[in-house]
């Protein structure tokens, strides 16, 4: 039933003759629901029907809002496992291009370490000729500035 449902209250029938009274008697001493007694429990049974109507309704309700509710929930998550698989997709791609351009640069600076092995060797001859030049140039610096 919804929050502010109104509960229907059965008031006795007004020129209802069997109102005023109670239950009979008979022989062997047992009670016989009287006229009154009966339209009560089949008013009492309408409102119970009519309430257990309103209750399936709302159970309807609220299955077709669970339904729609988890259908939709079905659609986002089947729209992020898409999305995930996409961005999943696309960071391997990314991971795979870094680690090749790293592997490049690791093989060029390995070539450049070589290449500066060689360097260092070629400065070091140019170190030793330098040495020779400056000893040469003192030599004829002497000769050509006596003293």
């Amino acid at each position: 039933m919804d929050a502010g449902a109104e509960i229907d209250v059965v008031q006795p029938v007004e020129n209802d003759a069997a109102a005023e009274t109670g239950p009979t008697q008979d022989h062997g001493g047992r009670s016989e629901p009287s006229s009154l007694n009966q339209g009560e429990i089949l008013r009492t049974l309408a409102t119970v029907e009519k309430d257990s109507q309103a209750i399936a309704e709302s159970f309807s309700s609220l299955f077709f809002s669970l339904r729609s509710t988890l259908s939709e929930a079905t659609g986002s998550s089947v729209d992020h496992m898409t999305c995930f698989g996409d961005a999943a997709g696309r960071l391997q791609e990314n991971a795979l291009d870094a680690a090749t351009k790293g592997n490049r640069y690791i093989n060029s600076c390995l070539r450049l370490n070589e290449e500066i092995k060689g360097v260092e060797n070629l400065a070091a001859r140019l170190k030793y000729l330098r040495k020779n030049v400056d000893v040469l140039d003192t030599a004829v610096n002497k000769l050509l500035r006596p003293p």
